[in-house]
């Protein structure tokens, strides 16, 4: 499907501390995050480099363009981050794992230090990201493993050079290349422990409404029109998707006195996965075109099961309050931060109804 961007890789620059259960994890973390850190340079000395292709020169000038416009008109933080540039030599940063039991969109949380417990475990080697799927899996969980073109440190390493540019996403469309940049720096303004769909849906807020300021002001009309069908086809997707985890949150809810035999969920959850594909067939159909620009969309829908559902809904669920709270602050970015702070420091539960009821849900 679209962008995944907004992953953090929890414990990538975090050393562990004495007697931390799993040293091998960490280490690979550490280990990966600082190869592509050395394989970074400036976006000036790409610009210069006269072997560098002229197509990827114009895409970092673009990258640059968007991050002054991050500084000055979205109040994103102005720091090293996005300043350089590693070509990692694959499609991926980092495979994230997700899990989920059976019969709920809960995801499986891990714990690390300073990031605290999160709903996916992030690998640069995609052989241990699947061994530690099949892991979980053989506890009875459902799992899934993704591909992640960015993930933010959270400003922590802007002193060794900050977040850098990657092969794996310098590619996207205009607009969603503005998205991802604007995504992980809004990680850097406001991030809260043990809460990713609150964390997730607020980047995500601030990419969506950055990258239609974007668009609308900086972008020539051949990337608008470029970016229109791209997010046309996104947003009929996410309807079907979000109209299927409120189904099959309904499924597995236990109501009153008298619950359903696990029997019962299967065969129910079974036939909503069924119509969820039949309807997305009939979507896709609709879209007509290329088959190729589907394929994301395609290994998505291939692959649905809890695990996939409960990470969508932690980079959409709570977007609609936050938008509302954007309008409600005047689209003040100074404001709306202030205000986002003040949600983060409220309980958990108490900061997610809120804003629930902000978007009228």
């Amino acid at each position: 499907m679209a962008s995944a961007a907004g992953a953090l890789l929890a414990a990538g620059v975090l050393l562990c501390s004495t007697g931390c259960a799993n040293l091998g994890y960490y280490w690979q973390s550490a280990s990966g995050h600082l190869q592509m850190m050395s394989a970074a340079r400036p976006v000036d000395d790409w610009l210069a480099d006269s072997a560098a292709a002229p197509r990827l020169k114009e895409r970092l000038a673009l990258s640059q363009r968007i991050r002054s416009f991050a500084v000055v008109q979205l109040q994103l933080p102005d720091n090293p981050s996005y300043r350089r540039y590693a070509d990692l030599k694959r499609n991926a940063v980092v495979w994230n794992v997700v899990a989920a039991p059976p019969f709920s969109l809960k995801l499986t949380t891990w714990c690390f230090p300073v990031t605290g417990c999160v709903g996916y475990r992030g690998y640069f080697d995609e052989a241990e990201a699947k061994a530690e799927a099949a892991r979980a899996a053989a506890g009875g969980d459902e799992t899934a493993v993704y591909p992640v073109p960015a993930y933010s440190t959270l400003g922590w390493m802007n002193w060794a050079g900050g977040d850098p540019l990657l092969n794996t996403f310098i590619g996207y469309p205009e607009g969603e290349l503005a998205r991802l940049i604007f995504h992980e720096l809004a990680h850097q303004v406001l991030y809260v422990q043990d809460d990713t769909m609150f964390n997730e849906s607020f980047a995500t807020a601030v990419e969506r409404l950055g990258g239609s300021r974007w668009l609308a002001t900086q972008a020539p009309e051949a990337a608008r029109v470029e970016y229109a069908e791209y997010d046309s086809r996104r947003v009929q997707f996410r309807a079907l998707t979000r109209a299927t985890r409120t189904r099959l949150e309904q499924i597995y809810e236990e109501k009153e006195a008298v619950s359903r035999s696990d029997s019962a969920k299967t065969a129910m959850k079974l036939v909503a996965m069924q119509e969820f594909r039949a309807a997305y067939a009939q979507l896709r159909t609709a879209w007509g075109g290329d088959p190729a620009r589907y394929r994301g969309y395609d290994q998505w829908v291939e692959r649905a099961n809890n695990a996939m559902f409960g990470a969508q809904a932690a980079y959409d669920e709570l977007v609609p309050g936050f938008e509302a709270l954007f309008e409600r602050q005047g689209r003040d970015w100074a404001r709306f931060y202030d205000a986002a702070r003040q949600l983060a420091a409220l309980p958990k539960a108490q900061r997610h109804q809120q804003l629930k009821e902000l978007s009228g849900a």
